[in-house]
Order: structure tokens, then sequence, then C-alpha cells
């Protein structure tokens, strides 16, 4: 695979699509620290969030690996103190800045869509991956246990560090988080085996399609003909690049730009 290696472990980056957007900042509000993390309300234990596995699993869900990092990561550490109680359910919960952690089954169907794509040579990794929306930093770390290097990048500050914030107490070291804007990908660290997206659009940005590794795999949710959103996959071979639609999903918009 060519292309610089990222740095890790889990570090601070920047960059932006204009020098206007340089002077745009929105304050961060105090993230919730692993010391913060709701404690006596029965969400520590591994038991929770085996019962959500196995809701996974009868709803389809055969990955193994996918399972054992639902299994491990604790979805509760990554939204808001008052939505605790909900945080193992099969919802979209809102973590501010108009902005969504994704439905355990949706997550779980991307991340088998993305293996689906890895040959036998990937032993079990989905290699260098990309996420555009970092957003709590819930799928990253799920992306961790899945991944060799996980480069994922946030157009909000306030999210960008509340994510680093709350990964920083997670135990893994190939997490990268660049603050920036996702629709133009993260040239200095392409190729990527894997790219997944959190956001649609109308269209696949071609900055992604470029970073897309030869053999890799790229799932996203897009604008459907006829209105609505469906997850697209797109797989990239010597000969170009092939496109298939699958089932209707519902993600927040792309947009441009850092906040």
């Amino acid at each position: 695979m060519s292309g610089r290696a990222p740095r890790f472990p889990l570090s601070l980056d920047r960059i932006s699509s204009s020098p206007a957007s340089a002077t745009r900042r929105t304050a961060a509000p105090a993230a919730r620290t692993a010391a913060d993390a709701p404690a006596g309300v029965g969400l520590d234990s591994s038991g929770v969030r085996q019962r959500m596995v196995q809701r996974l699993r009868a709803g389809g869900v055969r990955h193994e690996a996918v399972l054992a990092a639902f299994a491990a990561v604790p979805r509760h550490h990554f939204v808001d103190t008052a939505l605790v109680p909900q945080a193992y359910e099969d919802t979209a919960l809102p973590i501010g800045h108009a902005q969504t952690i994704s439905k355990p089954s949706v997550v779980a169907r991307m991340l088998e869509l993305l293996f689906d794509g890895r040959n036998a040579a990937a032993g079990g990794s989905l290699g260098r991956v990309l996420e555009i929306g970092t957003g709590c930093g819930y799928q990253a770390a799920l992306l961790a246990r899945l991944s060799r290097q996980v480069v994922s990048i946030e157009r909000l500050r306030a999210l960008h560090d509340k994510a680093r914030e709350l990964l920083a107490s997670q135990p893994r070291d190939n997490v990268r988080l660049v603050y920036g804007d996702g629709r133009m990908g993260h040239p200095p660290n392409a190729p990527y085996d894997t790219i997944i997206a959190a956001a649609g659009g109308e269209a696949l940005p071609d900055a992604w399609l470029d970073q897309l590794a030869v053999g890799g795999r790229l799932v996203a949710p897009l604008r459907a003909i006829g209105g609505g959103q469906v997850l697209v996959v797109v797989d990239r071979d010597e000969r170009g690049l092939r496109r298939q639609a699958h089932e209707a999903v519902q993600f927040v918009p792309l947009q441009s730009g850092v906040f």
C-alpha cells in the first residue's frame, strides 16, 4: 500500500477547505470523560452488551468480528447521561449539533458490508480505514477493533473535541482523529482499503473515490432517485469502479466546510 503512514497513537490534526474556514470556530463544551461515565445503572457489565449482540444476530448480522466489537465497546460511554437508559436500544440518539449516533443495527450492517468486500489476503481486517464523520467516536471505537489503522475526520470542532476526549479512554492506539472537511477525505494517508461515511449527499464526492485503493470498498448513504437515502457500496478493482445499491437508510445530510 502506497502513501505516507498515519501518525499514531491518537492525535489531533486539522485540515480546512479554504483559508476563510480557519476563522470559523464553535466553542467546544466540556467533554464527558471516563470518570464521568454513568455508574450504578447496570450498563458497565458485558451482559447488557451481549443482549444487544443477540438482537443484532437475530436481525441477521453474522460476521463474528463485528459482533465481538459490539460486545466489547460500551455504547453508553458515548451518549449523554440523560440518554444512557436508551444506549443499548436499536435507535439513533442525538449527540448535539444536529447530529446523531446511528442505530446499532445500521452500523453493524455497514461494517458487515465493508467486510463482504475484503479478500482472504486482508487477514480478517478492514486494513486502513477512512471514516467520514467521527461524531461522538463510537463507530471509530468499533472500527479500531476491526482495522489496522483508522483515520476519522469530523467537520464540527465541538464534536471532534468530544470524540477525542471519549476515545482517549478506550484501549486502542490505532485511531487518528482529523478536524476537517469530510467531503475532501484525507489525501495525506490515502489510499484507503475501506471508506465508511456517516452522512449522505446527492452524489459521492470524487475525493472519496480517488482515495479508495484498488481492491478497496466504500460504504455510504446516498440520495436515491425519487427521494430518501439508500446504502451504496462501491468497489474498486483494476478495471475501475463498480456500484451497488442496498436498503433504505436515514442519515444526516453531507455538508461542506468546518465549524
